[in-house]
């Protein structure tokens, strides 16, 4: 019989120290006396009223590691692969996921899978594919994501700040899952129990340039301006709904799902404003979903894992219950993956 991949346990960590969006436009204009900044712009365009802000001397595997060990907690076991899934990263070589490893005690094979604000979502396809093909029965999805350290606060014009505009509303989080091998109850191949029931992927790349960090890589290796957040974010929310709804509207016609079959809709989260027309377009009831921007601000890769577990707290979830993760990342992406819990 077929074996299939469930969510054993879940684990998200943010850091105690938060940042407002006030004290960050004050912090702007103290340090960029020269450029006109108005008063409460960020939180008008975005909605975010605060981001967290990792412990000095965290990395983004000190995030992971906290974040993994709450979901080992849940699930104890074995770890047969670690995946480190994120848009940060400790070091350009070697990969993270081996950092990671090390701060558990992990002996297992590792990898770092990296998407933007999709690395978890398409680290969950990634195990998914692993496991049903029986190469291995557990696994570890961590994330830790730190874009606190590419904020620009020294800006030379306005223009330069419209285009770090994203950064201010990035959140350092971690989230891990552990992903296992589960074979259906019985002699039913329909076996209704837990697990990932569909998932999908779909990238349109030539808006790769809308939205950059490019410090790290080939482009611009030793260019101190190159460790900063670079993106037009109204060209990002453009490349977004020219994709449309019909991804998604596809996926449930081709499961013969409707949004009554999902207790929880999750969805990858940059600016409260975006999220209304998003909704709409899907049909998305407003019950189904949990905002974390507001309060969170953008947490990367964080953000899908973090409103499950809001989710379970609040009761809007459990045993049993659908979940529709989807996400969105730069590049750009578009990330569905459906889960029975």
């Amino acid at each position: 019989m077929p074996v299939s991949t469930r969510i054993a346990g879940i684990g998200v960590h943010l850091p105690e120290t938060t940042r407002s969006t006030d004290q960050t436009e004050a912090a702007l204009r103290a340090g960029n006396p020269r450029v006109r900044l108005a008063t409460g712009l960020i939180s008008r365009m975005t909605g975010v009223r605060s981001v967290h802000v990792r412990p000095e001397g965290w990395d983004a595997s000190d995030l992971a590691v906290a974040a993994a060990r709450s979901a080992l907690a849940e699930s104890p076991g074995e770890v047969d692969l670690l995946i480190f899934a994120s848009a940060s990263q400790d070091l350009v070589e070697p990969a993270t996921s081996h950092i990671v490893a090390a701060k558990l005690g992990i002996d297992a094979p590792v990898m770092d899978v990296k998407n933007a604000c999709n690395s978890v979502v398409d680290a969950m396809r990634v195990a998914d594919a692993f496991i049903r093909a029986g190469t291995y029965r557990r696994v570890l999805i961590a994330s830790g994501e730190g874009p606190s350290v590419a904020v620009r606060w020294s800006v030379r014009d306005h223009d330069e700040f419209l285009r770090s505009f994203p950064g201010y509303t990035m959140s350092d989080g971690g989230a891990a899952l552990v992903l296992e091998s589960r074979e259906p109850e019985g002699d039913d191949p329909t076996d209704a129990g837990p697990g990932i029931l569909a998932s999908r992927a779909i990238a349109v790349s030539r808006h790769w340039d809308i939205g950059t960090l490019p410090g790290g890589g080939t482009m611009r290796p030793h260019d101190p301006d190159a460790a900063y957040f670079d993106m037009d974010g109204h060209a990002l929310q453009r490349a977004f709904l020219e994709l449309g709804p019909q991804p998604v509207l596809d996926l449930l016609d081709d499961n013969g799902w409707t949004w009554d079959d999902f207790d929880l809709v999750a969805i990858h989260q940059v600016a409260l404003p975006y999220l209304p027309p998003i909704f709409e377009r899907l049909g998305v009831p407003d019950d189904r979903t949990i905002i974390t921007i507001a309060e969170h601000g953008n947490l990367a890769s964080v953000t899908l894992p973090l409103q499950v577990q809001l989710a379970r707290e609040r009761g809007m979830v459990g045993p049993g219950s659908r979940v529709l993760l989807i996400g969105l990342a730069g590049g750009i992406s578009l990330t569905l993956v459906a889960v029975r819990l």
